[in-house]
């Protein structure tokens, strides 16, 4: 395409060139020597485009240019030149190499040194036996072996004390023992998540992030109070849990507050553990959504829909009569009323029809024994004691 365009303004060239000459008389653009002249020039013109382009085919198009436009010519280079400079340029890309293969050397040198300095200080500093406080050891049960055991068992014994912190709840018992005559322990201990079942965490342009009240939860604690010794035990940090409680409970009926130091690390899910709540199972109710949450204990588990924020939700005031009425009928074991309710797909929804029917049932029974008729009182007689 270039060589095309090339010609064609060569050609318009050439076309400049053969107009421009000016002539004294017109007649003599019809002379016979003036069609001889235009003749050949012509013939010149199309033998010097052939010759153009045989040579643009050969060397291609900046020869071609360079030959009509002078001025733009770039002056070639020897082959040699080009050998030298190629090579030059190779040297160059071994000289970057070897050094970004030298710093990568230095860095790994770097590294592994650091990363061995920093194991024998762990190994020294973990596995170093404890000391009184006048500066002498104690003795434990790996005094007695060779010192280089001895510091790695003191230090695989101090990492996994730390791993167990992490995995597993910080203390044996998270709660204290039950409180004893003439004070009032509840009978029932309810287990409730604060995320999604009391409050939900909610965001707009005017407020922010801000944790929203679910409706009833008020209701909810004052009612609950009376029958259970009502526990939140969340997963989150405690720095966010305790200032949302205050907030929420001014009154204090949640009597405990358990955060993430007290889960189960299991399978990447922080899990309630009730083994570790010093409280009879049986009595031990616990109200969550997420089932991973609570899975050691799924017989203790009463689990609720997760509330989105919604003001028309009414699952709070269904729980209140549900909880009740297992707190009023004094049932000894808790977790066969859950497993019952655990079957269906809705369990309120479930406990209210049972409820309907347990009342219609009643209304049934009183209008049979007003419509029953009185028996007649039998005439007395006195006894041979009494006339005497």
């Amino acid at each position: 395409m270039a060589q095309r365009c090339i010609l064609s303004l060569s050609r318009h060239l050439q076309l400049s060139r053969l107009a421009a000459p000016a002539y004294q008389t017109t007649g003599l653009f019809k002379s016979r020597q003036f069609a001889r002249n235009i003749t050949v020039q012509t013939r010149n013109y199309a033998a010097e485009v052939n010759k153009s382009n045989q040579e643009g085919q050969q060397s291609g198009g900046p020869q071609l240019l360079s030959k009509l436009f002078p001025a733009t010519a770039v002056p070639e280079k020897n082959q040699q030149e080009l050998e030298q400079e190629q090579k030059k340029q190779e040297e160059e890309k071994k000289k970057e190499k070897e050094k970004s293969w030298k710093h990568m050397k230095i860095g790994f040198i770097v590294f592994g040194t650091s990363a061995g300095m920093l194991g024998v200080w762990g190994i020294y500093d973990l596995g170093a036996p404890e000391r009184d406080p006048s500066g002498k050891e104690i003795e434990d049960e790996f005094s007695k072996m060779p010192m280089v055991q001895q510091y790695f068992r003191r230090m695989w014994k101090n990492l996994t004390y730390y791993q167990k912190m992490i995995q597993e709840p910080s203390r044996e018992k998270l709660l204290p023992d039950p409180v004893k005559p003439p004070y009032i322990q509840p009978p029932y201990t309810l287990v409730l998540e604060m995320k999604d079942v009391l409050v939900h965490p909610d965001w707009t342009y005017q407020t922010g992030w801000r944790f929203k009240k679910r409706p009833g939860v008020d209701n909810f604690l004052e009612q609950l109070a009376r029958h259970f010794e009502i526990v939140v035990y969340t997963a989150d940090q405690g720095m966010t849990v305790f200032p949302i409680l205050d907030a929420l409970d001014p009154n204090g009926y949640i009597m405990y507050r358990l955060v993430r130091d007290a889960t189960h690390f299991v399978d990447g899910h922080h899990v309630k553990n009730l083994d570790n709540l010093n409280r009879d199972l049986a009595k031990v109710i616990v109200i969550d959504w997420d089932p991973n949450s609570t899975k050691l204990h799924p017989e203790n588990t009463f689990n609720i829909s997760r509330w989105t924020g919604n003001d028309d939700d009414a699952t709070l005031f269904d729980l209140v009569a549900f909880l009740k009425t297992i707190a009023i009928s004094d049932v000894d074991d808790v977790r066969e009323v859950l497993q019952y309710y655990r079957q269906f797909d809705n369990p309120l929804g479930q406990f209210r029809e049972n409820q309907k029917k347990f009342y219609e049932e009643q209304q049934e029974k009183e209008r049979e024994e007003s419509v029953k008729p009185v028996a007649p009182v039998k005439k007395w007689t006195p006894s041979f004691l009494a006339s005497k």
